[in-house]
Formats: structure tokens, sequence, C-alpha cells
């Protein structure tokens, strides 16, 4: 979908407007974002749940562009969502709440600066900002409770009760003492792999796996068409999948790899569940972001095996639900919404979560 269209998003990333509305538009309650370094989601949902208009609009990243270019991002796609409800933009609030959870706002500073940024511009009469990791535990929590751990291309965890207490992490990589992800996991691979090849390490059949991915033969050709440029830094990403079939396969070092990630995973749901005095009560924990939702079975089976050893109340959840249904819920919640519009906000994206 482009950047700011009114048309729905396509089967598997969000609902359809709902069909055969009252007649005239009706106010939305929840002006809700999921924004992500690749993609902005919004949805206008109505206080009764029905899904008024979705947009989608390109990749929100502050860091780079700036706050304010942001923020022109989020304002597409709400654009695009406000024009599918038939309400119009820019010319007042279009919602009672911005409920915006969003990539990259990983501080409390960061946070109060994009909620002012966001409520400057006037689209709803209060605007609450939250890390996109929330919307994942919404997402796939029947209610506001639980602790979820998204791994995709980084790593993050956030805890969060019905009375408002939350627990999370800085989630800055290296610099705060993050562990895993998707480039994670491929640095590591390769890391292993060079190694190897030349004698430094374990031999593993990595070596042979991670050039064959582009069409060559060795570690040192890897490294030689990483380092000048020819396959470009962001395409080692791509390796992930090669890590996890040699893993399958057996390989130790590729396991090793495996089961690291595993352990920061369960070592992150736990200490959220001790900040939060959950320990000892069932919880649920959200598994989320593209390494979890692919349930690679290593990975998989070692975080629920962990899990049940260092955390045996813990009942982990696999989600594929859109955030942007998170960060709506989350919106709902704040209005007092009743059960009944959740559910039928839940229905109309037409996702659950799977049992770990």
């Amino acid at each position: 979908m482009n950047p700011g269209t009114a048309s729905p998003a396509p089967d598997g990333d969000g609902p359809r407007p709902d069909s055969a509305p009252p007649a005239g538009p009706l106010p939305a309650a929840v002006l809700a974002f999921d924004a992500g370094n690749s993609k902005t989601d919004a949805a206008l949902v109505a206080a009764d749940g029905r899904v008024l208009g979705t947009g989608r609009a390109g990749g929100f990243r502050p860091p780079a562009a700036g706050v304010d270019a942001a923020v022109d991002v989020l304002a597409r796609a709400a654009a695009g969502a406000a024009e599918a409800a038939g309400l119009p933009f820019g010319r007042g609030p279009v919602a009672e709440r911005v409920s915006a959870c969003l990539a990259n706002a990983d501080l409390p500073v960061e946070e109060r600066r994009l909620r002012d940024a966001v409520a400057a511009r006037g689209w709803g009469r209060a605007t609450e900002i939250a890390n996109d990791t929330f919307a994942v535990l919404r997402a796939g929590a029947d209610e506001p409770r639980g602790v979820a751990v998204v791994c995709g291309a980084g790593i993050n965890c956030a805890g969060m009760t019905p009375d408002g207490r939350t627990a999370r992490f800085a989630a800055l990589g290296p610099l705060s003492g993050d562990l895993g992800g998707g480039r994670w996991l491929a640095d590591e691979a390769v890391w292993f792999a060079a190694r190897a090849e030349d004698g430094r390490g374990e031999p593993t059949a990595l070596t042979r796996a991670l050039p064959a991915h582009f069409g060559l033969t060795t570690m040192a050709e890897l490294i030689e068409a990483v380092h000048l440029g020819r396959i470009g830094t962001g395409r080692l990403h791509d390796l992930v999948p090669v890590l996890f079939a040699v893993a399958a396969a057996g390989d130790p070092v590729a396991r090793s790899v495996v089961h690291r990630q595993a352990e920061e995973i369960v070592t992150l749901a736990r200490v959220a569940l001790e900040r939060l005095g959950l320990l000892g009560e069932e919880t649920p924990v959200l598994l989320g972001g593209g390494v979890l939702a692919a349930r690679h079975p290593l990975l998989h089976d070692a975080i629920t095996r962990l899990l049940a050893e260092r955390a045996p109340m813990a009942v982990p959840r696999v989600v594929t639900a859109p955030p942007v249904l998170g960060a709506a819920l989350l919106g709902l919640d704040r209005t007092g919404a009743p059960a009944g519009a959740r559910a039928r906000l839940r229905e109309t994206y037409g996702h659950r979560t799977a049992p770990g």
C-alpha cells in the first residue's frame, strides 16, 4: 500500500473497515498507530470497536529523520485512515484519544518529546505514546496484563499490569546490555564461520552455508564482498534463516547461537515478571517479532522449556496479530470501552495468538 492511501490494508496486514456503518460518520474513540522502522499503520476505531478506516505510510525513524519529519509519516497514515472513514483530516480532532505505539520511543525523554510533537498536531483530545513493544503485548493479551518479548531485527521486552505498573528495558543495543535479534543472530553466525575457516574457531557447517547463500564459496569471499560494499550489510539479515537451517541439521556451533538467543529471551521475560511481582501468578508471556513469529522449532522449544524451569507460571503465546490492534486496544482501555467493543475489534482483525 502506498503511503497515505485510504485503501484498507491487504489481507493479513489489517482489517477492512466494517461494512454498512450507520448513516453519517461515526465519531472515532481512538486513532491508533503502530509505527516501526519499515512501516507505519494507523486505524480509526469507534467506541463500539468498529474499525472505521485504516491507513499506511512508510517507516518511522525519528533518530535519522528528526521528530517533525517522523511525525509527518504518522500524519500520512492518519490521513489515509480518516479518508477511508469519511472523516475530514487536518481541521481538528478526528478521535477522542490518540494511542501511538512507536519504535524508537525507548527512553522516557523520547516518549515525552514524541508525545508533545504528536499532541501538537491536534488529532485527538488526549495523546498517549508508548514503545511499540506494548502494542505486541496488548495485541496478544486478553487484558492489559503480561509480558512481551519482541525479537525482530533487534530485541526488546516490556511488561504491564492493569493498575498501570510497567517494566521495560532501554533496548539500545549493546550500549544498554541487549543481546539478540535478527542482526545479532546474523553477526554471530558470520563471526563463528569466519573463525572456523581461518582456524581460530571450532569447525561448523556455517562456513560453507553462509557464503553459499550469496552464491559464494568461502567466508573469505563473503567477508571481502561485505567489506567492499558489493553485499550491503543490511543483507546479512538474510542469513538468519540459514543459521536456523544449519542448527536444525544438528550443527553444534549454530545450535549454541540459537540456544543463547533462547536464554536471553527467557531472561528478559523472567526479570520483567519479577519486577512486576508476577512470577507467582499465571501470566501470559507474549512472543512477537519476525524471529519468534516464525516459530523455529529449536528456538521455540528451548524458550518454552526454559520458561517452564525458570518461570513455571508463565504461559507462552506467539503473537501473530498486527500490533496496531494492540495500540487500538490500549486506547479503548483508556476510554473505558466495554469488553464487547474490544472483542469486536479483535474479531475484525481476525487474528489470534498461538499457545506456546
